[in-house]
């Protein structure tokens, strides 16, 4: 099998942990001996076990005392260079200098200084060979949430939004009338489980009364992030409940009472989607989806501060209405999610 098929499988490894090691990227590991797997892992929750000494443990629990040897004769594919410091977890380039592993095949270097090249060096210098850049875009692309925050100092940010057919965002009148279907709405949560987070302005807070939550999905719910600049969310409504940590930005002031953590900022109606990037990056929030409403979406698209946007069009119309978002942005993929048209944008202007 050639390099890109096991740097892909570590991929897939990789995958079963998204929404779940964030600020950690998604990390797979395949270790393999004379064309076959003998173990693999992947970094499966934040503060625990990056995907290398599970893949090394892996060999152990399989292979017993013939491991040792037989790490001596592997390769072993990580789709990230291994980590050379101590954080929560022991560096995994010292892992595998310690195990002798002959061959390292890397898809990305570490964008993080504290690992930049240093994994690397270390391999290499422990006489490992070492072979890096494979499927290199791929690669990044997948972790795209963590290249984002460590290189822009910034969460990834989706942008989603529901239209009707004739470009209708909201009811003119303030009421809430729902626009996508039943699987366009258990699709949603399931991106929600995907992310760190998922914000919204006070109207819709008030408007929609939503819970944020996802349930319809197996799976985490995201923290809940509200612009209340005035804290005129009435507390009966559904985000100062206790299902999920809540963040309230607000100008009034800053406190913590259980689940609802409040934080004041100082004039929000200058550059308030930049002030809110690089709060929730100061925060450790890796990816953020935007729902609304319209004025919120609109000042982050103005702000040119979006990575995704993902549109659902009706195939409905209204009379009249608020009308959606304009978007500059290339559209990636377009698919049938029942009756409605899921459009998926990428911001190709911040590259």
């Amino acid at each position: 099998m050639s390099d890109e098929f096991y740097i892909k499988r570590c991929l897939e490894l990789a995958s079963l942990a998204i929404g779940n090691v964030s600020p950690n990227p998604m990390v797979g590991c395949v270790i393999v001996v004379d064309g076959k797997i003998i173990g693999e892992g992947y970094h499966q929750e934040f503060g625990k076990a990056h995907a290398e000494p599970n893949a090394v443990k892996a060999v152990f629990d399989k292979f017993g005392d013939r491991a040792e040897e037989l790490l001596k004769q592997a390769t072993a594919y990580v789709n990230l260079e291994p980590c050379a410091h101590f954080g929560k977890t022991p560096p995994c380039a010292d892992l595998f200098v310690k195990h002798q592993i002959k061959k390292v095949v890397i898809g990305n270097r570490d964008p993080f200084s504290g690992v930049d090249g240093k994994g690397l060096e270390k391999l290499k210098n422990a006489g490992i060979e070492v072979v890096s850049g494979i499927l290199d875009e791929e690669c990044k692309y997948f972790n795209r949430r963590f290249f984002t925050r460590i290189q822009q100092q910034r969460p990834y940010i989706i942008l989603k939004w529901a239209e009707t057919a004739n470009g209708y965002f909201a009811t003119i009148g303030g009421h809430q009338k729902w626009i996508s279907g039943a699987l366009a709405k258990r699709l949603a949560h399931q991106w929600r489980t995907e992310e760190d987070a998922i914000l919204i302005g006070k109207q819709t807070a008030i408007i929609d009364n939503p819970h944020l939550t996802a349930r319809e999905w197996v799976g985490k719910n995201p923290i809940r992030l509200v612009i209340d600049k005035n804290l005129e969310v009435p507390h009966t409504n559904h985000i100062y409940n206790n299902e999920a940590k809540t963040i309230i930005f607000n100008e009034v002031k800053t406190d913590v009472i259980e689940n609802i953590h409040y934080i004041q900022m100082e004039d929000m109606h200058f550059y308030l989607a930049q002030k809110i990037a690089f709060q929730l990056y100061l925060m450790d929030i890796q990816s953020v989806i935007i729902e609304g409403g319209a004025n919120i979406l609109k000042q982050f698209l103005d702000s040119n501060l979006w990575d995704e946007a993902r549109v659902f069009t009706s195939s409905n119309s209204w009379d009249s209405g608020i009308p959606s978002p304009t978007i500059n942005g290339n559209i990636q993929e377009q698919i049938q999610i029942g009756s409605d048209k899921l459009s998926m944008y990428i911001n190709d202007i911040t590259k």
